[in-house]
């Protein structure tokens, strides 16, 4: 048997009957983590304890649910084990690997291989099909240490406080809010974040991510405070003056900041950069790879030069030809 892929808004691998982050509703879908991108109101799901936490938190409504632990065995028909392994990305988040008679897949999701302040680093197990997200696939993005990025943020902060400025950081609710949280607490600057990032940061220290005090912003006391929030947010109304910095991994692009029409942008990221992700096809080592998100199509030509079978799924290919 050799592997069939579709991918029409989620990938679906017709020979195990499964769906992998359908973005609609489907009987059955794997759900690597939690960002809404990823998730849908499937009648059944599989993933990580952690994620079906943070499912249940943000989309509501009842579903059957299969959770398993990173390392643990489902034995599915036909003739099929499932394993889940860390993809380092958000707290949860996992990669699928299907393993039958005829070979492996393995399924990435978002995937990020070095660890973050609140998650570990992902997995890179041997497959001979994978199918690997690709945001940031063009070789301009290599991000810079995290531990510069991390004393620019900081230094942003204490300079702006310093000055009876709030400063404000403009970050996803879900995980790289945390991963803020994490970074301000261990300065020692004090942090309010957004309803929405403050209720999943409980989730998150829960589920034992050592986190700092979870205060939730409040528009009388956040003078004195670092704020962390979605930049559109009706909190930014209430606050002055502030100064704002956009926390992304498109902050390598210098129109970033432009764009969110802050004041600084950090280029702090939960996915693999350019480098990662060819380290990532270097340790799996598989035979075929599908590349789907953001530069799938270039970094599927990047790696066709490399001497790997590769292919954008949903996209058109360009086929090189030796003259």
């Amino acid at each position: 048997m050799s592997w069939v892929v579709k991918s029409r808004r989620g990938i679906w691998l017709p020979q195990v009957g499964w769906w992998l982050d359908a973005q609609d509703g489907k009987e059955r879908s794997f759900v690597s983590h939690a960002h809404s991108d990823h998730a849908a109101r499937h009648r059944e799901v599989v993933c990580t304890p952690a994620t079906a936490r943070l499912v249940e938190a943000r989309l509501g409504g009842r579903r059957v649910l299969t959770t398993l632990r990173y390392g643990e065995v489902l034995r599915t028909a036909p003739d099929a084990e499932v394993v889940l392994h860390p993809a380092g990305h958000i707290l949860g988040s996992a990669q699928m690997q299907i393993t039958t008679g005829h070979g492996s897949l393995l399924y990435t999701g978002d995937f990020k291989l070095k660890a973050g302040l609140t998650t570990g680093p992902a997995a890179a197990p041997r497959a001979d099909v994978l199918i690997m997200e690709t945001t940031f696939g063009l070789p301009r993005y290599v991000m810079p240490p995290a531990g510069e990025v991390h004393a620019a943020i900081v230094a942003f902060c204490r300079q702006a406080l310093a000055e009876n400025v709030t400063p404000v950081l403009y970050a996803y609710s879900l995980g790289k809010s945390q991963e803020l949280a994490a970074l301000l607490g261990q300065a020692g600057l004090p942090v309010m974040l957004h309803a929405h990032a403050a209720r999943i940061a409980r989730i998150y220290a829960a589920e034992g991510v050592a986190l700092p005090e979870i205060k939730e912003f409040d528009p009388i006391w956040y003078r004195g405070h670092v704020v962390v929030t979605p930049q559109q947010s009706d909190i930014l109304d209430w606050i002055n003056p502030k100064r704002t910095a956009v926390v992304t991994g498109w902050a390598l692009d210098a129109s970033t900041r432009y764009r969110y029409g802050c004041d600084e942008a950090f280029p702090l990221s939960d996915h693999a950069d350019f480098p990662e992700l060819l380290a990532f096809v270097e340790r799996v080592q598989p035979r075929l790879v599908y590349t789907v998100h953001g530069y799938a199509r270039e970094f599927a030509t990047t790696l066709r030069a490399r001497g790997v079978e590769a292919w954008a799924l949903g996209r058109g290919n360009q086929l090189e030809l030796s003259l």
